[in-house]
């Protein structure tokens, strides 16, 4: 990947054939070794290529993907016969909350282990 990065950059800046000795130069520019055989692979699989060919053809590949997506499905809903189901859930909560309150206080500051 860093090998295409360097090689892309290169053709921003104008260089519309970069070799792999120029690709090696903006690697080492910024302290990155580059691995000679994927080097010349990728020298070799983009001769005489042009990089916005490339590039739109790959989108138009990458589009065609499947991706996920499709949102998810809503929550479910509560039945219709409990028209206080939601008001029972909050009593519910109101006395957990209590609960754990109530043993936090037994605590007074001592763990198992003190």
């Amino acid at each position: 990947m860093k090998h295409l990065a360097a090689y892309l950059l290169l053709g921003l800046g104008g260089n519309t054939s970069p070799s792999a000795k120029d690709v090696k130069e903006v690697l080492d520019s910024v302290g990155i070794e580059a691995e000679t055989d994927r080097l010349d692979k990728l020298i070799e699989e983009l001769k005489g290529k042009d990089i916005n060919e490339l590039i739109s053809a790959g989108s138009e590949k990458l589009a065609s993907v499947p991706s996920g997506g499709g949102g998810g499905g809503g929550g479910a809903a509560p039945a219709a016969g409990t028209a206080s189901g939601g008001a029972d859930a909050v009593e519910e909560k109101k006395e957990e909350k209590e609960e754990e309150k109530e043993e936090s206080d037994d605590d007074m500051g001592f763990g198992l282990f003190d």
